[in-house]
């Protein structure tokens, strides 16, 4: 934080009246809303937020039994007995208000210039790439991630530091009014519109409204930086602002910048002409549009600050066209990587740090850090480095650089220096670790991705990239759908929906998911050898891995009186008694106890007290479709039916759960006390009725491997069905049914996104590859090939085969590779 408080200061900026302003020792050095992140417990003030995830409230005792005095709580919270006497409450009708309170507060003691961002598109790149930038003259502080909302914005305050000379922003709004609360808490100097687009259409009535809401960032602002080919956002800035905030660029002559673009086959030039004239020529290593609008905005916002061009170009060297986001990659021997190689500030390497912690346990904790560049106070930064690794309990530090040895002082964990990266990687053998969990963060300098490529284990190229924020978000939407008593079990079987059972386990169980199901024992054994300790439900556990559930506490499902007999008598002998969960048949037809039989299975439960039934659950046959509502009905009637027989002769109720992701939006008064959330989670909203709500977490991604140029009338593939009616050229990418590529993909039925257009799918798809047209596309060889995720909707392309996403997803094949990260 830029500045210690008092308790008598947070008062003072909370509101009480008749405040004491003698107490003035500076006692708070960090705000925290999340309880894992307490380092210093005796100076962290921790706010305590309610949220559709869970209630900071109730991880107070944990907090005071770690050492935490100091909380902002709810004006109605009830204090626990066993919380001590010398503990601080600060009580406020709404902790994030409060919170919001506190950060106004702190970015008003910061008098440097602060830069703030807003629009629909591209708001975190040109936040990251405008920080790396201007970190070549300046100490910087930037929002870590995406940090954009009513709470990360006063979080992205907190993490700016008397030394820095600049603050760089992000400020994202889904609904009115969000951004005036967001204006007063940055009340930012300089302001960059990226664009408008759709993201969030949902919350504003119309396009005006939106662009309304956005602009009132920037009510303050001594200039506000915008692209003038973007006609809608020109228009409005102009019609609303004073021409002399305006900083306008464009392609073409006529606003105060002009940033022309000409490429050829191994650059893009961006030709600078100034107001004064003066000219300069930029080298990018971008080629596609969005790519390119966001460093030109990088660029006017960079001069704006004072840099020179040449400085600016000296930064540009260091970026690349990649996702700014925290992702995890399997490595040699069991080993994962965190691939953080972009970031370079202390409020990232505690992200990281962060995300460290939450990954499933590993032998070591393996941390491989660069010197932090354009910190300030070099030893005060690295003693508050120091401080991160003992917190997180590092096993091995390696550093790199010629100030990183300033950590070795005070550390007791293992440790390595190197003066070079080159020094590094001759040093480093991918034998040297085996199951550990691997950090790697640094200055873009020091190209930290090749220490990445030489440990991260060679998989085949094409890959399944799984955007846990996007799950987080999707998880939450559902959460807002039901009472806060229902309980959630998501399903994880088939490989969790081909995104990769393990790691998604994981997250879930950051997340307090009540339950997880799998199909098969061994799918749950396998969870539970990773450190998942949720229960776990087994649909189809079979007579032979009986020993596993047992082995491993996991809770099979029963579903008929055969099956009850031979799991009873097991338990019987074992002298042990297993928590079950019994499937009603209601009208899928499938598996099930169905109403006849609810007299057997009296006897049963009477016969064998070894099994504890812990829930009851039906399928809907229908959920997803208005068509078959009356029968879905009709199937609820009967399970409240059965459900209550069964209570009467068990003595009590089990947890009851009918409804799937479908039925969650279709039947919410049927919740019953669990839901099982599904495809939902994945960012498929089968009924339609919320797509714009979920946010798709998969993107599959391959590269072209070549491309050909093909005369008109050649055939190209298997049995010759692929032909081009013009001469053009074809590229052949690194994908094929093997991977679950559908063949049904063939001959134009599907596409894939190349540099953000659409190239068909020309000929048979291969086992292995398979070829597109790029006869209109600007391609070479190596680009990445977008198959879906974000601009190809999985249920456009299920539908164009005759299938479901179901089928897509957990058709992907285990050779390709799963990578997870954080945007």
């Amino acid at each position: 934080m830029i500045q210690n408080l008092s308790l008598a200061n947070i008062r003072k900026i909370l509101g009480e009246d008749n405040v004491d302003l003698t107490d003035t020792d500076p006692v708070i050095q960090t705000i925290i809303i999340d309880s894992r992140s307490v380092i210093q417990p005796e100076h962290t003030l921790f706010v305590a937020l309610r949220g559709a995830k869970f209630d900071g409230h109730l991880f107070i005792p944990s907090l005071v039994e770690a050492g935490v005095k100091h909380f902002l709580v709810r004006s109605d919270y009830n204090t626990p007995q066993e919380i001590e006497k010398d503990v601080v409450l600060f009580r406020a009708s709404d902790t994030k208000i409060a919170l919001q309170k506190l950060s106004t507060y702190m970015r008003d003691q910061f008098d440097r210039p602060v830069l703030a961002i807003t629009g629909s598109n591209g708001k975190t790149i040109i936040k990251e790439w405008l920080g790396q930038v201007l970190s070549q003259k300046f100490s910087v502080a930037k929002s870590p991630k995406s940090y954009n909302s009513q709470v990360g914005v006063p979080l992205s305050v907190f993490g700016i530091e008397a030394y820095h000379q600049v603050a760089v922003l992000e400020a994202g709004i889904s609904k009115p009014k969000e951004m005036q609360v967001l204006e007063n808490i940055i009340k930012p100097d300089i302001g960059i519109f990226s664009n408008i687009g759709t993201a969030h259409e949902e919350g504003f009535a119309s396009q005006e409204q939106k662009l309304k809401e956005k602009s009132k960032l920037f009510i303050n602002s001594k200039y506000i930086i915008y692209r003038k080919d973007q006609r809608e956002v020109e228009g409005f800035l102009t019609s609303h602002f004073d021409q002399e905030k305006l900083i306008a660029w464009s392609d073409n002559p006529g606003s105060d910048y002009t940033l022309s673009i000409k490429r050829d086959s191994e650059h893009t030039k961006i030709i600078l002409i100034k107001p004064d004239f003066g000219m300069f020529t930029f080298q990018v290593p971008f080629f596609d549009e969005a790519s390119l609008e966001n460093i030109r905005h990088v660029i006017i916002g960079a001069i704006t600050l004072g840099m020179k061009e040449s400085d600016i170009q000296e930064g540009i060297n260091f970026l690349k066209a990649v996702d700014m986001r925290l992702t995890l990659k399997p490595g040699y021997h069991q080993s994962l990587i965190i691939d953080d190689t972009y970031n370079n500030d202390l409020a990232g390497l505690k992200l990281a740090l962060d995300f460290m912690a939450a990954q499933r346990p590993k032998n070591r904790k393996v941390l491989i850090i660069s010197d932090l560049m354009q910190v300030g106070n070099v030893e005060e930064v690295y003693q508050e480095v120091q401080k991160l690794i003992i917190f997180h309990e590092i096993d091995l530090l390696i550093g790199v650089g010629q100030h990183i040895h300033l950590l070795k002082t005070g550390l007791s964990c293992e440790q390595q220096y190197f003066q070079d990266t080159a020094s590094l990687l001759e040093g480093l053998q991918e034998d040297a670790f085996e199951n550990d969990l691997i950090l790697v963060t640094g200055a873009r300098i020091f190209e930290f991705e090749k220490v990445v490529n030489k440990l991260q284990q060679r998989i085949h190229g094409t890959t399944l990239e799984i955007n846990l924020n996007a799950l987080t978000h999707n998880y939450n939407f559902y959460k807002t759908k039901i009472l806060p008593s229902t309980k959630i079990m998501v399903m994880v079987k088939a490989f969790a929906y081909g995104g990769g059972a393990i790691e998604i386990a994981n997250h879930l169980q950051q997340l307090k998911a009540d339950y997880l199901a799998v199909a098969y024992t061994d799918e749950g054994v396998a969870l539970r050898e990773q450190g998942i300790s949720l229960p776990i439900m087994v649909l189809n556990p079979a007579q032979e891995s009986f020993h596993l559930l047992q082995k491993h506490e996991l809770e099979p499902v029963v579903y008929s009186p055969e099956f009850f007999i031979q799991l009873g008598k097991y338990c019987r002998l074992q002298h042990f008694k297993m928590k079950i969960h019994l499937d009603l048949d209601t009208g899928m037809h499938r598996l099930g106890f169905d109403l006849s039989q609810l007299g057997d299975l009296k006897v049963l439960t009477e016969r064998f007290p070894e099994l504890q039934v812990t829930s009851l659950y039906t399928h809907l046959v229908g959920a997803d479709d208005v068509e078959h509502e009356d029968f879905s009905l009709k199937q609820l009637a009967l399970f409240s039916k059965m459900c209550e027989q069964i209570a009467g002769f068990l003595g009590h109720l089990p947890l009851r759960h009918a409804l799937n992701s479908a039925g969650i939006i279709r039947y919410p008064a049927y919740q019953f006390d669990m839901v099982r959330l599904g495809i939902g989670l994945y960012g498929v909203e089968v009924n339609g009725i919320h797509d714009t709500s979920l946010r798709s977490i998969s993107s599959l991604k391959t590269t072209i491997s070549q491309i050909k140029h093909i005369e008109a009338g050649e055939t190209i593939g298997y049995s010759r069905r692929g032909k081009l009616k013009a001469a053009g050229k074809i590229a052949t990418i690194a994908i094929g049914y093997a991977d679950g590529y559908d063949r049904r993909f063939s001959n134009g039925v599907g596409s894939v996104m190349i540099n953000g257009q659409k190239a068909p799918i020309i000929g048979n798809v291969c086992m292995d590859m398979c070829m597109v047209d790029v006869s209109s596309i600007n391609a070479k060889e190596g680009d990445e090939v977008l198959i879906y995720g974000p601009g190809i909707s999985l249920k456009e392309l299920a539908k164009n085969i005759g299938t479901i996403p179901y089928e897509l997803l957990t058709n992907i094949s285990s050779r390709v590779k799963r990578v997870y990260y954080l945007d």
